[in-house]
């Protein structure tokens, strides 16, 4: 019985301490990461894109998406900068353009969708006092290790 309560005392002690101790802050990327990570996507879409590998470039818009969606949630607002507001406004009207392009599997309304998001990333960064950061098609991927060609 002795045994039980000096068990139940050490437990209950270190129950206590733990609970005493500051809890540790989960890591929350910023907004630049975010943007970095979109941009990669962009850079993989536009390669999907252009070996007609649509369920690929299906796959990096919704990804696309979901970083910026998160990106909205978090920084609904950064440094005065409307970030949710601009990608609702202008960012998503076009990655809507871009599924269109990728459900119809053509390459032709795929570049004009892949240029006009391009265009809405620069519009976006010129509004956020950013206009140095100025997106473009990409020429060279930036992984070597990732086959962009659909599958046979």
């Amino acid at each position: 019985m002795k045994w039980i309560v000096t068990a139940t005392v050490a437990l209950t002690a270190s129950v206590m301490s733990a609970a005493a101790q500051p809890a540790k802050e989960l890591y929350q990327p910023g907004l630049g990461e975010f943007m970095t990570a979109t941009q990669l996507r962009h850079a993989k879409l536009w390669f999907a894109g252009k070996q007609n590998n649509w369920d690929l470039a299906a796959y990096e818009i919704d990804e696309i998406k979901e970083g910026l969606e998160d990106a909205a949630r978090l920084f609904p607002t950064h440094d005065g900068i409307p970030v949710a507001e601009m990608i609702k406004t202008i960012i998503d009207p076009r990655i809507e353009e871009l599924e269109k392009a990728v459900r119809a599997k053509s390459s032709t309304k795929f570049t004009a969708a892949f240029d006009e998001l391009t265009s809405g990333c620069n519009t976006c960064h010129a509004g956020a006092n950013k206009p140095f950061i100025r997106i473009q098609r990409p020429t060279a991927s930036p992984l070597s290790n990732q086959n962009f060609a659909p599958e046979k």
